[in-house]
């Protein structure tokens, strides 16, 4: 028999599991984000967190002298080899090189960023975000070669130094002991260039963004209660700009202590902390040691991030 509908009754039309699944999900927020959230954090913790512990785990293992085999028994004795001389000498020349592109990048970048946030008009602020934005644009290793052929003893600084009759001061600079070297493209004040180039952008652009977020009326309180500009900077501006110095110097800071392309093309023989883990677990196959190397520019970003919490560089977050 045929079901007939009752007079006056109107029937719901059937809910599709779509609509069901989306009422499930409308009802409860945290389930709809628990399965947006869940990919990502399952890459992050497998392909990121998990590659770390294996990198931590294997520098506590050791190399066998004789077979050259990895020995799989836990042991302190690679990072004993951290602080041989040699070994310290490379993570200290790292870390100085580190610090002097982070503080170079950082006089260079706090008045770009300054004006930007301050005083450059909505069109004259996105041709700047253009301007930083666009040697990102390229190559990182054209952009490398392209300061190699600058910092050579051909190029265009020697040159230039030549026509203004100043070659005897860039011979002097390249005299000075540690850092000169024959050309600029062979020492570490050419190094030190191509680092703080490369990482600038880095730099500019959170600090724009902290000074974007300190009201006008602070400054201008400021001034009304009579404090000199330079007194305004120390006591407004640079404390709540301090969060974005600080995220703009881990940038700096920790990209240099991990890079091995720059010195390895522009700069001395003398190695950093990257080109020894390269080595290391290319050329010499001592995994455990490499692994020990790597994990010293995680320390030191830790001790610095550290520090510059209790220095109070956060609380104007």
């Amino acid at each position: 028999m045929t079901a007939v509908a009752e007079p006056g009754v109107v029937r719901a039309p059937r809910e599709g599991p779509g609509r069901a699944i989306s009422r499930l999900l409308f009802a409860h927020p945290l389930l709809l984000l628990a399965l947006l959230a869940a990919p990502p954090l399952l890459w992050l913790g497998v392909i990121y967190i998990g590659s770390l512990f294996v990198l931590l785990a294997h520098s506590f293992f050791s190399i066998d002298g004789f077979t050259g085999q990895i020995v799989y028994e836990p042991t302190l004795d690679t990072y004993a080899e951290l602080f041989t001389a040699a070994n310290l000498d490379v993570i200290l020349r790292t870390a100085a090189m580190a610090a002097a592109v982070t503080i170079t990048d950082i006089i260079i970048a706090f008045p770009i960023a300054y004006y930007a946030a301050r005083y450059a008009s909505p069109r004259a602020k996105a041709l700047f975000y253009l301007a930083v934005m666009l040697p990102l644009w390229s190559s990182y290793l054209v952009r490398v070669y392209a300061w190699k052929l600058i910092l050579a003893k051909e190029g265009i600084i020697s040159w230039l130094a030549e026509q203004l009759h100043l070659g005897w001061a860039l011979e002097g600079v390249l005299s000075i002991p540690v850092i000169g070297g024959a050309t600029l493209s062979t020492s570490y004040i050419g190094t030190w260039i191509v680092f703080s180039y490369i990482w600038l952008p880095f730099m500019i652009l959170p600090i724009q963004a902290a000074l974007e977020r300190v009201p006008r009326t602070l400054t201008e309180a400021s001034a009304d209660l009579g404090a000199r500009p330079g007194q305004t900077f120390r006591t407004v501006i640079l404390p709540l700009a301090l969060p974005g110095v600080v995220a703009g110097s881990i940038f700096t800071f920790s990209l240099t202590l991990g890079d091995y392309i720059i010195p390895g093309i522009i700069g001395s023989s003398r190695p950093f902390i990257g080109q020894v883990v390269l080595s290391l677990q290319g050329t010499a196959g001592n995994i455990p040691l490499a692994a020990a190397f790597a994990v010293v520019p995680i320390v030191i970003m830790a001790l610095y991030l550290t520090l510059a919490k209790r220095l109070g560089a956060f609380d104007a977050l």
